[in-house]
């Protein structure tokens, strides 16, 4: 599809990352190293993906300094670099032109005949990469930006040789509407970013304005109710996906397998065009599934070839993904952040084979955690023992005066701690033989997991 506007990199060919170990920013370096642009970055941490940058031949920087921009003719960041990061404001002060990742990302899906965005506030990473396992093994050698690691390509995203991507979209701050879909995926729609839409209404029609520049098809969940108001009487060729008999597309069937395995019988319009076995627990899961069956097929991949893809998927990184164990003690690590999340993985996790459920979660923006504050406390207390680290602010400052200690005075026997360290040593004092441990938060609590593991 045609780009609106110019090319934001035209006459740039060296290239400047500040926080290039993001995930975010991860698959865009991969994209525009395979188009011949010249890439530095910089990073405050060394990181699985910083090794990945670095297979690249790409030179990385291990801390902020001014003098990192030198040579640069463009400097890429990300909404979460703070305004006094000093390569943010040498790079003012120089004049040197600044793009925010979602705008390069904005870009990079306008080259694409066929761009595949998905979107929802949950279940964005895992559907991503659902899809792109498909595509993948259909033959369709997709480009892919995800959320997070999909272990069948150890990465965040691929570089493919042909005219289809797929891309996560993100709401947050109304980012995915620099995206150019040709495809748009809207998966859920739930209050989040707060701090930044202020209400639903506006969350909505946020979503609205994502959905009408879908350029060729719009998949929707049919049976969440804000879905519906944010696609109502937009006139696009749409079909739709849930676990009602009125949509398009949805499961019948489910059966659990043991463990974490599951299957169900997919379903268009009546007719039974496959059956689905499942590596990942819980009936979000399921609905990931089909919608990226939806997907899958709207891209001309076969009903045939959609059930040995998912066969083989194992989740995406963090996302209830099986780390080990420890003394009988079983570690996950997930992403859940937001209360609705928090509420499924916990309420699947309660229904596998295990003596005691223990939620480590790391509430993470202060804006967040006090305005869903009540949530927080009622879907925590799904798990048997609550333990928190301190809230992970981000790129915000503290202006709420909330912290870990008033979730805590809200749910009996729940404790938190500062470190990593002590919330590794409380849990393996206390866990049992048995128990499945679960770390989740979007920040870096899956540390939390490792050191548990010793790993």
């Amino acid at each position: 599809m045609a780009l609106e506007g110019k090319n934001p990199l035209e006459g740039k060919k060296r290239l400047h990352f500040i926080g290039i170990g993001g995930s975010g920013m991860f698959p865009i370096v991969q994209i525009l190293h395979s188009q011949g642009y010249l890439i530095t970055g910089s990073d405050n941490n060394e990181s699985d993906i910083l090794k990945l940058v670095r297979g690249l031949g790409i030179p990385v920087q291990l801390g902020q300094r001014a003098e990192n921009i030198e040579g640069a003719e463009l400097i890429v960041y990300t909404s979460a670099i703070m305004d006094d990061n000093p390569e943010l404001v040498a790079a003012r002060e120089s004049g040197l032109p600044l793009l925010e990742r979602s705008d390069v990302l904005g870009y990079l899906t306008s080259l694409y005949d066929n761009t595949v965005c998905v979107c929802g506030t949950h279940g964005k990473t895992t559907t991503t990469a659902m899809l792109t396992q498909i595509l993948m093994d259909s033959g369709a050698d997709p480009s892919a930006v995800i959320g997070g690691k999909l272990h069948r390509i150890g990465g965040y995203g691929r570089v493919g040789h042909s005219g289809t991507m797929v891309c996560e979209s993100c709401e947050f701050s109304d980012h995915f509407l620099k995206l150019h879909p040709d495809v748009a995926v809207i998966l859920n729609i739930d209050e989040d970013h707060l701090d930044y839409f202020k209400t639903l209404e506006n969350i909505i029609r946020s979503f609205r304005t994502f959905a009408e520049k879908a350029a060729r098809l719009l998949i929707y969940n049919g049976d969440d109710a804000n879905t519906r108001k944010a696609v109502e009487g937009l006139g696009k060729e749409a079909v739709t996906f849930g676990f009602s008999e009125e949509n398009d597309y949805y499961p019948a069937n489910i059966i659990s397998l043991g463990g974490t395995r599951q299957s169900f019988e997919l379903f268009h319009q009546k007719s039974r065009i496959a059956e689905i076995r499942l590596n990942v627990a819980g009936r979000h899961n399921v609905l990931d599934a089909v919608a990226a069956c939806a997907a899958a097929l709207a891209c001309g991949v076969p009903a045939e070839g959609l059930a040995a893809p998912l066969a083989d998927f194992n989740g995406a990184g963090r996302r209830f993904e099986l780390l080990g164990e420890v003394n009988g003690v079983t570690i996950v690590d997930d992403y859940a952040h937001h209360p609705a999340e928090l509420r499924v993985t916990l309420e699947a996790a309660k229904k596998l084979d295990f003596k005691r459920v223990w939620a480590v979660f790391q509430p993470f923006t202060y804006s967040r955690t006090a305005l869903l504050f009540d949530d927080f406390v009622e879907v925590l207390q799904i798990a048997d023992r609550v333990v928190l680290s301190e809230i992970m602010g981000s790129r915000e400052k503290n202006t709420y005066n909330i912290y870990s200690k008033d979730l805590c005075a809200k749910m009996p026997g729940s404790v938190w701690f500062d470190t990593f360290e002590e919330i590794r040593d409380y849990v393996l004092e206390n866990a049992e033989p048995g128990d499945l441990v679960i770390t989740l938060g979007c920040g870096d609590i899956y540390k939390a997991a490792k050191l548990m593991l010793n790993l």
